[in-house]
């Protein structure tokens, strides 16, 4: 029986850590991508070696895309991308925008080409801009491409800064988010 794979374009923190809970949950096999050479094959081999001590099987494999080569992410069922430039002190929504707009549509353009029947989950910044160029340049249908903010773009800060001030467990503070009509 073949295991699921699942894609990580962006090696930083965010990628990596999701990397890791996909792998320590046994969610699929995780291909964990990065423009640098090195880190992302490092990482991978921390996730394995750690295999043995959280007993899991899945496994992760760490490449550079540095050359443009996706190959190994071939017939990935999911792609989460979280490759792209961090916002930095005076640099403007628009400015982040054109910047990560090159990242998205250059990984973009090869999650179609090695995995044409994936879901494509984006994390990159500015979120909503970048979910509507994935959807653009991927021709996939909208059930496909999906966007997932973080806690500050959610309900989810009330519950955080609850228990920061509070000593109450975080097993006891629930949140929802109310969607807007």
């Amino acid at each position: 029986m073949s295991r699921k794979k699942v894609t990580v374009v962006g090696g930083g923190f965010v990628g990596s850590t999701t990397a890791q809970r996909i792998v320590d949950l046994e969610l699929a096999d995780v291909v964990l991508t990065d423009i640098l050479d090195g880190p992302p094959a490092g990482k991978a081999l921390d996730m394995m070696e750690s295999g043995p001590i959280t007993r899991t099987d899945s496994r992760a494999t760490g490449i550079s895309t540095s050359t443009g080569d996706y190959s190994a992410t071939a017939g990935s069922e999911v792609v989460v991308i979280t490759a792209g430039f961090p916002r930095k002190p005076g640099m403007s929504r628009d400015d982040l925008l054109k910047a990560n707009y090159d990242v998205v549509k250059a990984v973009v353009e090869q999650i179609v080409k090695h995995s044409p029947n994936c879901i494509i989950i984006v994390v990159t910044n500015p979120l909503d801009a970048m979910a509507q160029a994935a959807l653009k340049v991927s021709g996939f249908p909208k059930h496909r491409v999906l966007g997932m903010a973080g806690v500050l773009d959610s309900a989810f800060p009330f519950p955080i800064c609850y228990r920061k001030n509070a000593s109450t467990p975080s097993s006891s503070v629930r949140a929802r988010a109310a969607r807007r009509s």
